[in-house]
């Protein structure tokens, strides 16, 4: 069985017991995590409606941080200089367990019985006329003419 999660903004491929770095999620000890996808054997759950009982539990490991970006920017003639660096953080996360939440599968329109006809409608009733507008709103005006081009 596994899941795919979104964390951060990023989507993660994760199995049981798999440590991966996401995002900074703070210090706390155990989080749940909404799966976008989950696959059990032959059965996968993708819809919003199958998700929605599905989770994904983990455990806070350990607080990194990721290697140094440093930039530059320069701009000619001017003495303009910058140097900038950054360094992300990121959450250790283990997996410690996957689980669909009992969601079945809908059976297939081939098994289903036949559906029932829909009752026909009553025509409906016609309607008064709408009443007319007042004269007092604008109409719009023709859009302008272009002009003929200048002769040099």
């Amino acid at each position: 069985m596994y899941a795919v999660i979104k964390s951060g903004g990023k989507q993660y491929r994760v199995e049981e017991g798999e440590q991966l770095a996401v995002e900074l999620l703070g210090t706390a000890g155990e989080v749940e995590l909404a799966p976008v996808l989950v696959v059990d054997g032959d059965r996968v759950l993708a819809t919003p409606k199958e998700l929605e009982a599905a989770r994904v539990s983990a455990r806070v490991v350990d607080e990194a941080r990721g290697p140094k970006v440093t930039g530059f920017t320069y701009k000619p003639k001017t003495n303009n200089r910058k140097r900038w660096g950054h360094r992300q953080r990121y959450s250790l996360i283990e997996i410690t367990g996957i689980s669909a939440g009992g969601a079945r599968r809908a059976p297939s329109a081939a098994k289903q019985a036949p559906a029932e006809e829909p009752a026909k409608k009553a025509p409906a009733a016609k309607k008064a006329p709408a009443a007319k507008k007042s004269p007092t709103t604008t109409t719009k005006k023709a859009p302008a003419k272009k002009r003929p081009p200048k002769k040099a």
